[in-house]
This record gives C-alpha cells, structure tokens and sequence, in this order.
C-alpha cells in the first residue's frame, strides 16, 4: 500500500523520525535530569520530586541493585506498583542498572504473579507493602532471592513520609504489619547505595529495556520484548504527533489516571514528554471519581489520557464540569472504542476534542492516532504515526484493497523484537519482513485513516455474517436507560453464533422488549442480539477495558446476572 496518509498529515508533523535522536532511555532521562533538575518530574498525594533528585534517587537505587544484590545488565527486575513515585523512581533504576524492567500488576492473584515470575525468569522484585502478601504466597513455588518492600511515604520528605505511613498502617491498616522476613526496606537500600559506586553500564538501543506482558494477540500471558530502541522511537513519534500542540519545555502537566504498569501510560506519562520536562500527576486509585476530579482541580493539566470507561465517569460526576479546563492541549482516549456520545459531551465540557489512539504492547504502543487539529470525533483511529506503515491483509495473508476489512498489519522501528523465549508464537505475529499482525479487524479509507472494526478473535459469524461487537455496542449505548454495554457471541446450531448484550442499566425498569425494539430501528436483522442479559457491573481490566472474556464464563453469569 502506498502511503496515501502522509498526504492527511496536519503541517506541522513530520513524515519519519530519527529512533536513534538517544542511545537509550538512560540516556533520555540523563540529558532531560541534567537539562530540567529545578524542575518537578513527579507530583504524588501533595509531594513532589525534582528531575535532579529522581537523578540521586536512582542513581543510589542503581548501584545498591548492582553493587549490593550483584544483579548484571540483563538480569530481569520485577516492579509491582500501582502510580507512585516509587513506580518511576525503580523503574528508571534498573533501567540505569542495565537490568529489564518486568511491570507486574499489584493486583495479580498469586496464581497469575507466580506465572509472570517464573515465565520471567525473576529473581529480584519490588513491591509496594500494601501487595507483600501476594509476593510472601509465591515464594515457595518461584525462584525468587531479592525482595525489596516500599511503603508508599517512602520518597516524600521526612516528616510527611514518617506520618502517612504512621496513618496506613496502624489507622487505615492498609500496610501489614509483618513484613516478609527475608525482605529489604527500599529505603534501607537507598541508605546501602548512597555508600557505593556506581559502575556505569553500556546499554545498546537494540538492548531489551522491557518484557511487557500481555495476552497479545494468541495464548496465554506472555512476555513482549521492548528494546530501549522501540521505546524511543514511540517517545520520538509521539512527540512529532504533537507538533500542533504547542508543547513548553518544563511547563507541561501531565495526568497518570491509568496504571503505569500498562504499556499506554508507561510511554505516554513516563516517556513522551520527559525530553521536554512535563511532571507526571500520579493518580492511585482511578476508581475515586470524586478524589481524582479534585486532584485534577489542583493542577493546571496539559495533557489528559483515558479509557472510554473513565472519560464517561468523569462526564457523570456533577463536578467535573467545574474544572479549568483552559490549559488542557490534548485529550487521548485509547485500549478501548471510544464511543461517539462520550467524545461529543467531552468536547461540550472541555472545549477540546477527544482524540482517538489505537496501538498494542507489541508496537510499544502507539500505532495511529487522530490528527491533532481534528475538529470533532471521527469514529476512526486517525492516521499512522511518522515512521509507520500500514495494511490490511485477509486470512491467506493477501494485501487488500482501500476500504476493504481485513486484518490490520503494523511496520516500524515500535515494533517488538518477540515474545520472551516463545519463537513459535513470534513467527505467528511477527512476519519475516518486519511487519506485525495485530489480531485486530481495520480499514482504510482513501484519505489513509484507520478504522478499526473489532478484535479478530471478538468477531461474531451469524449466518456466515461477520458482526463486530464494537459496532453493535456504540448503537445500545445510546439508549438513555444503558448505563454500559458489552456484546458477546454464543454458540447456536441455527445460525452457528447468535449476539448477546449484557447491559448495566441507569433505567431500572429497561428490559429485553424495549432493548429489542430500540434496536430493530437501527440494526438490521442479522445484527440484532437475540439475548440481553443485565447486570450490575461488567467486568474490567485495571485499565477499565471490558473483558469480553469474562463474560463467557459461567461463573460471571451465576454471580452477575439479574
């Protein structure tokens, strides 16, 4: 395909980026440290830290990992953090360290932690104290040497660091009050590496910097593997992306609402705009509406990323239309369809458009994104960033036509080098030249924006139709009385699958009848579900993304359904 999009870039982004502009991310956060030290990095619970002592922080942190524990360049490092200062301060330590950084959701089950620790082959982790208990369950079944614990005041200053963690674990009692018995203080471990000398690591851009996991586009849990070079060249696009925005070095504010272990927020507010000294706003505990909007009031916040879920229950809260909005450049909704009636009362609120991404832990993340000068939403994912090709291929791998469905196919220097220690199900994602399937339903339009249609495995066939849950859920969300909605397939020997919705209702008293008639009106027949099931709550990932998969299973259905 030729790059018809580059003929829909606004004037001011430029067609291909330069992924070697750093050598590594090390590299990127020295020069932004030394460039920006006065300047704060990271603002969490009324504390804040500055460039230049996230720069002493971690250089400590990285030379008692090397010096203290004798970890080497390459050796994997397990972080488990929900958005702390703790979260970047480590992470950027193992990455000076030489180390790989292996996010770790803090609210893993000990089940799917002891998978992600062994299949990492870990042996040294970091974990929040709130989270120890599920770390102390899976020691006996993994190979686990190092543990070091953080209280979550750990990185303020004195006094404030000595009284929240004071009121968490003998008030609140959110902390244990046993800790792991083998388990070393992080700031035990600051204390150590203040005392020694830093051996400085020589780190290749073709170095992996992370193993991100994720269910990628086929099996189990499994390991992407990032190289400093792939991260880098997402940070250079994603800032070429943002040339109409009018970014100030050392001004910038952005918000971590989504957890930074997920690959979207990792790029976004840990790297994109570090080369430019934003602050990062952590934000722990997304699911407190009413605490993050007043967080939100505190700050002047340039830059806002989210999930449809969050964008609509931000929209719901009586005083989230009070906040300032006039600094806010750019809004980006992303892991999820945003669905037109939430982007169209954003834009009323804010005064600014609620701009689409689309992209997937394989490619680092980001993909496609709608054009800043964008007016209104789209229903698209916009265009390719710089650097990015694009196509649509169908199920024996042919190239398709403009406008034609088919599976989207990536190619750039974002793209992973593979799965960890998987090479089979590397070369059924990852083809010989370069290009990445991405298990995901698109189609391009003559002007070379992206729409993407659904999840290749989420597609329903009814009749031999192929239906895509993302449209039929962007049609009953607009019924008044739906509060969300998510659409699955079942088996059915008549039709092969037939389409069921299961609704949160804001109506109490909608019911299947209506349901059916509103969407006879606007769905034609093979599209409209045979059943609806309501509920209280559709099941979630920590991100807000609607787990389809759940859904399936009989257990959700026993507990949920009304």
């Amino acid at each position: 395909m030729q790059k018809i999009w580059l003929n829909s870039y606004p004037k001011n982004v430029p067609q291909e980026i330069n992924p070697d502009h750093f050598s590594s991310i090390v590299d990127l956060f020295l020069q932004t440290a030394k460039k920006f030290r006065r300047k704060k990095a990271i603002h969490h619970l009324g504390s804040e830290l500055t460039y230049g002592q996230l720069d002493k922080i971690t250089k400590r942190f990285a030379t008692f990992l090397q010096q203290d524990l004798g970890l080497k360049k390459g050796d994997r490092l397990g972080i488990m953090f929900p958005n702390t200062m703790q979260f970047m301060a480590v992470m950027l330590s193992g990455l000076r360290a030489g180390l790989i950084i292996v996010n770790i959701n803090p609210l893993y089950t000990a089940r799917e932690l002891e998978h992600q620790i062994n299949d990492a082959g870990l042996e040294t982790i970091v974990v929040l104290s709130n989270f120890a208990k599920t770390v102390e369950a899976v020691l006996p079944t993994t190979k686990l040497k190092h543990v070091i614990v953080s209280d979550i005041g750990d990185l303020f200053p004195l006094f404030k660091s000595y009284l929240i963690n004071l009121i968490l674990k003998y008030i609140k009692k959110t902390i244990p009050s046993k800790p792991i018995s083998q388990a070393i203080s992080l700031k035990r471990a600051l204390r150590k590496g203040r005392r020694l000398k830093l051996q400085e690591v020589e780190i290749n851009p073709q170095d992996i910097a992370f193993l991100q996991y994720t269910g990628g586009t086929t099996g189990i849990s499994k390991g992407a593997m990032l190289t400093h070079r792939n991260i880098l060249a997402n940070v250079e696009q994603t800032y070429a992306w943002m040339g109409e925005a009018n970014m100030r070095a050392g001004e910038e504010i952005t918000v971590a609402v989504l957890p930074l272990y997920h690959i979207f927020s990792l790029l976004v507010n840990c790297f994109a705009f570090m080369k430019i000294g934003a602050m990062s706003v952590m934000i722990a505990n997304p699911k407190d509406i009413a605490a993050l909007i007043k967080e939100l009031s505190k700050h002047k916040f340039t830059v806002f990323t989210g999930v449809n879920t969050l964008f609509k229950a931000l929209l719901r809260h009586k005083n989230f239309k009070n906040l300032d909005f006039s600094p806010l450049k750019v809004a980006i909704g992303g892991g999820m369809a945003v669905h037109p009636n939430v982007a169209e009362l954003w834009k009323q609120i804010t005064g600014v458009p609620l701009l689409e991404g689309y992209g997937l832990t394989e490619a680092s993340p980001i993909v496609c994104c709608s054009p800043l000068n964008q007016e209104s939403y789209s229903g698209d994912v916009g265009l390719p960033l710089p650097s990015t090709e694009v196509k649509i291929i169908d199920k024996e791998s042919n190239e398709l036509a403009i406008g034609e469905r088919g599976e989207l196919c990536v190619r750039g220097p974002q793209v992973m080098r593979g799965y960890w220690n998987r090479e089979e199900e590397t070369r059924e994602v990852l083809l010989d030249d370069g290009w990445l399937k991405t298990g995901d339903i698109a189609v391009i339009d003559g002007k070379g924006f992206v729409k993407l249609v659904d999840r290749k495995k989420d597609m329903i066939v009814v009749s031999g139709y192929n239906v895509y849950p993302n449209e039929i859920e962007a049609v009953i969300a607009q019924h008044p009385g739906v509060l969300e909605v998510a659409v699955i397939g079942e088996p059915s020997d008549k039709t092969g699958e037939i389409i069921k919705a299961v609704i949160v209702r804001k109506d109490p008293k909608l019911d299947r009848m209506e349901m059916m008639s509103f969407c006879r009106e606007r769905l034609t027949s093979y599209k409209i579900p045979r059943k609806f099931e309501f509920c209280d709550e559709l099941p979630k990932t920590a991100v807000g993304k609607i787990l389809r998969r759940a859904l399936r299973e009989e257990r959700f259905r026993e507990k949920n359904v009304q």
